[in-house]
């Protein structure tokens, strides 16, 4: 396999991102770039598209401050992670693959313990997928503006939010991530927010040139909007174990995601662990609720850290 690595300095200097990069290396010799700040319960925090962890820049601070350890990879075509370079070498199988390694190989050396994971967009469709598989490394799950397709919850007619995202994504040219969270092109109102020039630096570093973006151009053709798509049967089995997945989770939505917004209510409904738990809707929050509403995130998880105790 074929893949890029974003030239360090494109990294030199973001604005607030004081943190050292480390890396672990997985299968198909690619390397994972993350994030492990703090000391304390350990808190995954997962990105979905077209982001990295810099999405999180605010909530990391807030969640050391607090006591705990926070984890924030990468995902693989993203960031400081390795990309493939082909859109075919993308997808949900391997997706969670690189994840279930990536994860395994930071805990190989630095023992994690109970994770608790905060995830949103494609880093819900991996993480859950993740969690669902390997519950017994979880103590909790707070799900925000993501969820598991059934295969259909995505995309009903082409002028559903996520049909409109999904032809954005491919017609956008050349591809800025920055654009995907602030341009005035995005489709989404409520994907748009309100960045500095530095933060829109800092969302496209990781994509130098177009040849580097295959992941971020291919993540909206592989969530799974039919029965016959590729990626369903993921699904189908990460269903099959969260209806009996007593790991505690906690949904925390933004009012203003109409992409994702069903999936809170087929979550809390159809989760075991997601009973007697609170599930929250977070006012003035669109897609990227962690830019939006941080210290709300933040508390969301420590609500949960606190019951689950």
């Amino acid at each position: 396999m074929e893949s890029l690595r974003t030239p360090e300095n494109r990294f030199d200097g973001l604005v607030d991102w004081p943190f050292e990069p480390k890396y672990v290396e997985i299968s198909d010799s690619l390397r994972v770039h993350y994030v492990d700040e703090g000391s304390g319960p350990t808190v995954l925090l997962l990105h979905g598209e077209p982001t990295w962890a810099y999405l999180y820049r605010k909530m990391i601070p807030i969640l050391v401050a607090a006591g705990c350890r926070v984890i924030a990879p990468d995902l693989i075509g993203f960031g400081r992670s390795d990309k493939p370079t082909l859109r075919d070498d993308y997808t949900y199988g391997r997706h969670l693959r690189w994840l279930t390694e990536s994860i395994d190989a930071i805990g190989y050396s630095n023992d994690l313990g109970p994770l608790t994971v905060f995830c949103q967009d494609w880093g819900g469709l991996i993480g859950l997928s993740h969690m669902a598989r390997n519950a017994e490394k979880y103590r909790g799950v707070v799900a925000s503006n993501t969820g598991v397709p059934l295969g259909k919850d995505f995309l009903k007619t082409s002028e559903d939010a996520f049909a409109r995202w999904r032809q954005y994504s491919q017609d956008l040219n050349p591809f800025l991530a920055s654009a995907c969270l602030a341009g005035e092109s995005t489709p989404i109102e409520g994907m748009a927010c309100d960045l500095s020039v530095e933060e829109r630096k800092a969302y496209d570093a990781p994509f130098p040139t177009e040849v580097y973006t295959a992941g971020a151009r291919q993540f909206p053709l592989i969530v799974p909007t039919s029965a016959t798509h590729p990626s369903a049967p993921i699904c189908w089995e990460t269903w099959s174990l969260l209806t009996d997945c007593q790991v505690p989770l906690t949904t925390a939505f933004g009012a203003n995601d109409d992409v994702t917004g069903s999936m809170q209510g087929l979550l809390s409904g159809r989760v075991a662990g997601a009973k007697n738990q609170p599930h929250t809707i977070i006012e003035d929050a669109g897609h990227f609720i962690q830019e939006q509403q941080p210290g709300r995130c933040v508390e969301v998880i420590l609500s949960l850290l606190d019951r689950t105790d």
